[in-house]
């Protein structure tokens, strides 16, 4: 998932360099001493990188213009993927946060690159206050563990 501009920059450099091998590697004939299911698993090989980089890249973009107003989660795992979309979605940096928060810019990077997993309940409710978010979660109770 892309988290920031910096990232964003990365990501689309890396499609751009995707795209080319793929152009190339189309543009190229198969050397007969490469097997066809070996030439064929590469070039799909490329072409699902690119498929999963340019699904990060739209919704990066997707999020920054402001196009989703509901970020679904099946799990409270996938509440820290929720607070970054909700934080880009807002059109805030990370930066920003940390200034509302008043912490350091290092201090919302680092939650972020260990996906929250440092952060203090408390504070993950700070987080998706100053951003404006609402969590609706349903708890399903499991089965009753035999004592």
């Amino acid at each position: 998932m892309i988290r920031n501009e910096r990232q964003n920059r990365i990501t689309r450099a890396q499609a751009a360099r995707f795209r080319a091998a793929l152009r190339e590697l189309k543009a190229t004939p198969r050397p007969q001493d490469v097997q066809t299911r070996l030439w064929e698993a590469q070039l799909n090989g490329l072409k699902s990188q690119l498929r999963d980089l340019e699904k990060e890249l739209r919704e990066y973009e997707e999020l920054k213009a402001g196009n989703r107003s509901v970020l679904e989660f099946d799990s409270l795992e996938e509440l820290p993927k929720a607070l970054i979309q909700g934080r880009i979605a807002c059109g805030m940096t990370q930066d920003d946060l940390a200034s509302r928060l008043g912490v350091k810019p290092q201090q919302i990077q680092r939650y972020e690159a260990t996906d929250y997993q440092t952060a203090s309940f408390a504070r993950i409710r700070d987080i998706a206050r100053v951003l404006g978010l609402r969590v609706h979660e349903r708890v399903e109770i499991g089965k009753r563990v035999p004592s």
